[in-house]
């Protein structure tokens, strides 16, 4: 099997022993997280306030709030076999909508930058302040005509998506303003002082950590090795996107894991861990490109550059692809390599 290599390739990286209990080597990595929350959530409070001059520091204190919940719950998820079944899964469940609902305005943000530089380069037209006027030179019609639908998509995409940015950042605010947020913030409290073990968590760490970090190394060699080759196949096929998602997340839980048991994250998964980031990013610059075109009554100028927008980013979603599998440090794992 092609995970076998790469479990057996981390045995002699390993820092647990015999002699330590999984409670030891557990407890003090989800204290740890638990007290980085806390200390972003202490953060943003300081710098959120409507007269406070530091929204920069307030973005990183949310940014940090939303590591620290992601290794929180991919921990309780993996490890759950040495905690309390129902208080970790409905902790890990509470930050997983906390994760998602900060990381909205971050990412529709991302998203409108993506785009714009795109599009910029597409059609080398200063964007979004460009204005319709006659071509000049012997410059290529279709390229002028890119060059005017592109000011007026990018117009359009910054409309779009500032107000889905205002959308999700006045969400995120309720979020962090609600009572469901202060229950989970008083959960990550106690669990900086106290972590809900249960008895086998006193098995020697080997025997109870080991079997789900393998497990959830594993599931993610399974994930990268039913990817699609992808290369003959249609250059815009969404329906392929999801696995590659999946392999995403699957890294993730990964390096989590790697972090509790190891010590710290594998570093030759980096690489394939940022191509992985890049493939999602280009995926939703590309499914907001195509909701933008759908938009009624555009011209169509608009709509050709919106198109065209949307192929460039599906093509960087093969990009992507490829980079992921040169970087795939697990070769035989990659069917499609």
């Amino acid at each position: 099997m092609p995970g076998g290599a790469g479990v057996r390739r981390h045995d002699h990286h390993t820092t647990t022993q015999a002699d330590v209990t999984a409670g030891a080597v557990l407890a003090p990595y989800l204290q740890e997280q638990a007290s980085a929350f806390l200390r972003s959530l202490r953060l943003h409070r300081e710098n959120s306030a409507p007269t406070d001059t530091g929204p920069h520091t307030a973005e990183e204190a949310v940014a940090a709030l939303r590591r620290s919940s992601r290794r929180i719950g991919g921990t309780l998820h993996t490890f759950r076999a040495a905690l309390d079944p129902a208080w970790a899964e409905q902790l890990r469940a509470e930050l997983a909508w906390l994760s998602g609902t900060l990381a909205r305005e971050h990412a529709c943000a991302t998203r409108l930058n993506r785009l714009l530089e795109a599009l910029h380069n597409l059609s080398g037209t200063p964007l979004p302040a460009a204005r319709k006027g006659p071509g000049t030179g012997p410059a290529d019609k279709e390229r002028a005509a890119l060059g005017v639908g592109a000011a007026r998509a990018g117009a359009l995409l910054e409309r779009q998506l500032t107000l889905a940015r205002t959308r999700a950042h006045s969400t995120a605010l309720q979020a962090l303003g609600s009572s469901r947020f202060h229950a989970v913030a008083d959960a990550v409290a106690l669990l900086a002082s106290e972590v809900p073990l249960v008895p086998a968590a006193g098995a020697p760490a080997d025997e109870l950590l080991r079997l789900p970090a393998d497990r959830a190394e594993q599931q993610l060699l399974g994930a990268v090795a039913a990817l699609s080759a992808d290369e003959a196949g249609e250059p815009y096929n969404e329906a392929q996107d999801a696995p590659w998602h999946r392999a995403r997340l699957l890294l993730r839980l990964h390096r989590y894991a790697h972090e509790v048991v190891r010590g710290a994250p594998d570093p030759v998964l980096a690489a394939a861990g940022r191509a992985l980031d890049l493939h999602r990013d280009a995926a939703e610059a590309a499914a907001a490109a195509a909701s933008a075109a759908r938009t009624p009554r555009i011209a169509p100028a608009t709509a050709y550059a919106l198109g065209v927008l949307h192929a460039d980013q599906r093509h960087e979603v093969r990009a992507a692809r490829a980079m992921f599998r040169t970087s795939w440090p697990y070769a035989a794992a990659v069917t499609a390599s």
